[in-house]
């Protein structure tokens, strides 16, 4: 693989996600998508059966796996790398059976104490992202003493029983989950400190992409924050501040503006603060 960060790009195949939900729910076009994506320059394909927005209803494992199996089964023919976003052992069992290659665990495993098990016995990629509750309760649990120290703490907590279950450290990349029970004013906090979450030593991935603290940040003079296709730009923005505070990865909708505006921060010669070494930790993908 060329070096430099890894650019995720994101399948909701379903109804109800934030920004483009039912866009992609029909499986030719979800898998058409991806490949646009992919052409655009998306090093992976995180495919989602299921909406993790703030206030969304919770489906069932087979309605989630009727969404997800078949794309990634199609998709993974093509050889594209894929990652399936779910909080639920059994989905991730189908998909990677179906072949996907990472694990992409909103929870970090506590929604579902059997994924690290089956993280382990696949010996895949596993992302662990902070989390503390349903996006039905997400939004009352967002107290912290200090939230980058609270983070940093979780996600270690998370880690270290992901590898007694199993699963191998090299193969652990962490999120810090901004907007999962965070105000705008943590994701803030998150993003200027991001050093400290890399300082870890595990390779960090952000997804800020659309999110509504970018919409909020972007509200027009009577309040009403910028609409979901008008983040784009903020997007971008946030993107390459991750990559060059060290971050390892970045989750977004639309590929091609933050391919693009990461090749023109590669050939400036910009410092970047990495803890971890990306072209090392992107070897997970392999």
């Amino acid at each position: 693989m060329p070096p430099g960060p890894v650019v995720m790009g994101v399948l909701n195949v379903t109804p109800d996600s934030f920004s483009d939900g039912g866009r992609f729910s029909d499986r030719a076009a979800a898998v058409a998508h991806a490949m646009d994506m992919r052409a655009a320059g998306a090093d992976l394909i995180d495919v989602g059966g299921e909406s993790t927005r703030p206030g969304a209803e919770r489906v069932d494992a087979e309605t989630e796996i009727s969404r997800v199996a078949p794309v990634i089964t199609e998709l993974a023919a093509t050889g594209i790398p894929l990652s399936v976003d779910t909080t639920r052992a059994a989905v991730a069992a189908v998909a990677l059976e179906a072949g996907a290659a990472v694990v992409n665990d909103v929870s970090g495993g506590l929604a579902d104490p059997a994924m690290a098990k089956v993280v382990a016995e696949a010996g895949c990629p596993y992302v662990i992202m902070h989390w503390r509750g349903h996006s039905k309760t997400m939004a009352e649990l967002a107290r912290y003493h200090d939230v980058v120290t609270d983070v940093c703490a979780e996600l270690r907590t998370r880690v270290d029983e992901a590898v007694a279950a199993g699963v191998a450290p090299e193969k652990i990349v962490i999120d810090p989950g901004l907007g999962f029970a965070k105000t705008p004013a943590h994701n803030w906090e998150l993003t200027r400190r991001l050093h400290e979450v890399t300082a870890l030593g595990l390779p960090v991935l952000i997804g800020a992409s659309r999110k509504r603290y970018l919409g909020e940040l972007l509200a027009d003079a009577d309040g009403r924050d910028r609409p979901f296709e008008g983040r784009e730009a903020a997007t971008v923005a946030t993107s390459v501040l991750a990559v060059a505070a060290g971050a390892w990865g970045v989750r977004v909708h639309e590929v091609r503006g933050t391919v693009d505006a990461l090749a023109v921060w590669r050939a400036s010669g910009a410092p970047r603060l990495a803890v971890t070494d990306p072209d090392r930790a992107r070897g997970h993908l392999r």
